[in-house]
């Protein structure tokens, strides 16, 4: 990933660009694809001679070793009417791939209850 000088100089010539193509050339890919927008925002702001906010001794920046993307306990319905649940919370449930539930909804609270099938029991981390 280009920083500093290095990383104004090489935006120059490609300004006129789509900025996924900028970052992308610049470095800030994930090793998943992903484009890693804000890291490149925040390497942008630092070359640019901007001193950003500091937290605890470290840099603002996940891309100083912080412990990136946290999880954030809320849901979006997906235009197929999906929900995904994260592997941050199947983790923290003990599931298993090819663990299969009932799913039930409470009808006076609107709660999902995610039941195991067979009796098996649940270990929440």
């Amino acid at each position: 990933m280009l920083s500093g000088r290095i990383l104004l100089k090489a935006i120059k010539p490609i300004a006129d660009q789509p900025l996924d193509d900028i970052i992308r050339s610049c470095g800030y890919v994930a090793p998943s694809g992903r484009l890693l927008r804000q890291q490149f925002y925040e390497a942008l702001v630092v070359a640019k001679g901007f001193a950003l906010p500091q937290q605890a001794g470290k840099r603002y920046s996940t891309s100083a070793g912080g412990r990136g993307r946290q999880a954030a306990f809320c849901a979006r319905v997906h235009g197929n009417g999906n929900i995904i649940v994260g592997s941050t919370y199947t983790r923290r449930m003990g599931l298993v791939p090819g663990q299969e539930f009932v799913i039930e909804v409470d009808q006076t609270t609107g709660c999902i209850w995610l039941m195991p099938k067979d009796g098996q029991e649940l270990e929440i981390h």
